[in-house]
């Protein structure tokens, strides 16, 4: 379970809160989709939720854990694939599956298991020895989300999950989403793919200029906005927030 209470952030010589007040709990055995236009805030949300950035206003709790106050017993529920794919490119993809099992404390015989059925299922088996630096876009996608599972969180967070992968391997990922939380699990990603969002989420949440302004199931904002389509709803909600400007 994710919760964020009161969560703002700020950068450095910016007036406007890039996240301002979130309040938002994401539920064990939930697919939570997040979504907003560029700029929103989506990002540094995630970021803020695995710590990689630090923030001074609201609190952040991992399966009860405070990321600020306790970051390293809620950093090992977490597995999380970035949105631009930065991961240790002159290792291979098993030296670096390895390497992460290593800080994770997966056992041998585990990580060999759980990584031979992610690269079978990803059709990574042959490349797995190769360096990562010869790996397309999407194949480092790939190997970003292998290294995510492989301590097998209990809070999995995805920043554009199917950005570079093809149809197939998208395919793949939403099961192994939907997987996760039938063993009562979570799952919080950001996309800019509505009719995924649609298709596959228990609930969304919609922020604009770091304001969350929607959030519920499916037939809930649409029955909240009065739209047919998540797309709609979207797009009301965007414009909505540009017309008060």
């Amino acid at each position: 379970m994710i919760k964020i209470t009161n969560f703002s952030k700020s950068y450095a010589k910016s007036e406007v809160k890039a996240v301002n007040n979130v309040n938002l709990t994401v539920n064990s055995g939930e697919i939570f989709g997040f979504l907003g236009p560029n700029g929103a805030g989506k990002t540094t949300t995630l970021k803020a939720i695995t710590g990689v950035l630090d923030f001074t206003e609201g609190k952040i709790e991992i399966d009860g854990h405070d990321i600020k106050t306790d970051g390293l017993n809620a950093k090992k529920k977490i597995g999380y694939v970035s949105d631009n794919g930065v991961i240790y490119e002159k290792l291979t993809g098993r030296e670096y599956i390895d390497f992460l099992a290593d800080i994770y404390g997966v056992d041998k015989e585990t990580r060999k298991k759980r990584a031979e059925k992610m690269l079978e299922d990803f059709s990574l088996t042959d490349a797995f020895d190769k360096p990562i630096s010869s790996y397309s876009r999407g194949m480092k996608q790939k190997i970003s989300v292998i290294g995510a599972l492989i301590h097998d969180p209990q809070v999995w967070l995805l920043d554009e999950p199917m950005t570079g992968l093809d149809p197939q391997s998208s395919f793949k990922l939403k099961q192994m989403m939907k997987e996760h939380c039938a063993q009562g699990k979570t799952v919080f990603f950001s996309t800019h793919v509505l009719e995924v969002a649609e298709k596959l989420c228990d609930r969304v949440g919609i922020i604009v200029k770091g304001e969350l302004k929607v959030v519920g199931s499916i037939d809930e904002v649409l029955k909240m906005k009065g739209d047919e389509s998540l797309e709609e709803v979207f797009l009301s909600t965007v414009s909505g927030e540009d017309n008060n400007e």
